[in-house]
């Protein structure tokens, strides 16, 4: 994707957010010069020249890896994040300053990531994460409560139809039971969206056969809709699957044993785990990583 495509978003983000960031920015060029994609040594010199902040308590200043990290997101400069998340993986992850408009339990970088659907940069995140004992919980952090209504990344990827970075995700070990500031789970958001619109029905039922995967006797809000509207759910996702989703019946065998093996998987190691399994390729739930990922080949493909 190019450094400057805006991502599409199914719900309003609170503007401020935004606006924080271009606040920062405007106190020098780094913002700019990110964005034009710049080496990486003049990025840095210029991250940690000290600027004067117009505002209230001003002072100087300079530029955490932190912001710039988010910076290196949202333009996609996947060198500059790849320089930063070696070279200060703590601090770079780190949830920027008062300037900006995130909550200390958030994980911006990540939601950042998933927004703009910069995956490359969204697994280098994770593997700093896994490696860090005091990032364990990382990849399932909420958003803020009053600005983003509690949404983990994998809320905002389903929200977003990312089906492959919903995987990702899943695979890293993102739990698919929390639930938002509304009680809704990330199977809620997607069938949600399928009860709303008939628009990118293949990509909603793919997130939600990842879902499944990795969510075995699953609880969800929207249930109760299921149960009310047999014939419209039946005729969306087929009866099997409708079945087990009211908990009419028990879920397929093949999907069974494979919530079984992927709860045994170490998230570390996703996918290389998945890659092992003795199972035919067909059959093996794998992400593309910077492919463009063909969801009429895909959906359904797992019974």
């Amino acid at each position: 994707m190019g450094g400057d495509e805006q991502p599409k978003r199914s719900s309003e983000r609170s503007p401020g957010c935004n606006d924080n960031l271009k606040v920062a920015a405007a106190s020098g060029s780094a913002f700019k010069a990110v964005r034009d994609h710049k080496p990486v040594w003049m990025l840095e010199d210029m991250r940690t020249m000290e600027y004067f902040y117009w505002e209230e308590n001003a002072s100087l200043r300079t530029y955490s890896p932190s912001e710039a990290l988010l910076y290196a997101v949202v333009h996609n400069h996947l060198p500059y994040a790849q320089y930063l998340l070696s070279h200060f993986p703590e601090e770079a992850l780190k949830v920027p300053g008062e300037h900006f408009c995130y909550c200390p339990s958030s994980a911006p970088h990540l939601a950042m990531a998933v927004t703009y659907d910069r995956r490359d940069i969204l697994g280098l995140i994770i593997k700093i994460a896994h490696k860090m004992p005091s990032l364990n919980s990382y990849i399932n952090r909420t958003g803020c409560f009053h600005l983003e209504d509690g949404k983990t990344p994998l809320h905002l990827a389903c929200e977003l139809l990312r089906s492959e970075t919903v995987l990702i995700l899943l695979g890293n070990g993102a739990s698919p039971r929390i639930m938002d500031s509304k009680g809704l789970t990330p199977l809620d958001v997607i069938l949600e969206q399928m009860w709303d619109s008939k628009v990118n029905v293949a990509s909603k039922k793919l997130c939600l056969d990842y879902l499944l995967l990795f969510m075995p006797n699953p609880q969800f809000k929207m249930r109760k809709v299921l149960q009310d509207h047999p014939e419209h759910w039946t005729a969306l996702l087929g009866e099997d699957k409708f079945n087990s989703l009211v908990g009419n019946t028990p879920a397929s065998l093949y999907l069974q044993a494979m919530q079984t093996i992927l709860q045994s998987l170490p998230p570390s190691h996703f996918p290389k785990s998945i890659q092992e399994l003795p199972i035919p390729q067909a059959l093996k739930p794998l992400p593309s990583y910077g492919k463009k990922l063909q969801t009429k080949n895909v959906v359904n493909a797992f019974p």
